[in-house]
């Protein structure tokens, strides 16, 4: 996802808070879909300055891309777009922590 609009819509879709990262997921509507496949997935990812210095962000948003990259094809919501905003504690917490978090959020989000 590029463009800011996409992440104000997502920020109205269902939310799912884990101590490292917050997961936003918002299914697309069918006039959204024209420049992708029906079920075509969009990632996002969003670590604000708050988090740390732009080490710290970009090191955050590399495991982000990471983890979606492992989890999202098998587990993530097809046809929506899928927001991860970084929290701080999340650079510290292990990877797999972060991924069984982010196995827990994408089955609450299905819900």
């Amino acid at each position: 996802m590029l463009r800011r609009r996409d992440y104000l819509a997502a920020n109205g879709g269902r939310r799912a808070p884990m101590p490292g990262f917050v997961l936003l997921v918002r299914n697309r509507k069918p006039d959204e879909l024209a420049d992708t496949p029906p079920h075509a997935m969009r990632i996002g990812i969003t670590v604000s300055k708050k988090v740390g210095n732009a080490v710290v962000r970009n090191r955050m948003k590399r495991r982000f891309r990471a983890l979606a990259a492992e989890l999202l094809p098998e587990q993530g919501v097809a046809g929506a777009d899928h927001v991860l905003i970084g929290r701080a504690s999340g650079i510290e917490r292990p990877f797999d922590d972060l991924k069984a978090d982010l196995s827990k959020a994408l089955r609450k989000v299905r819900r």
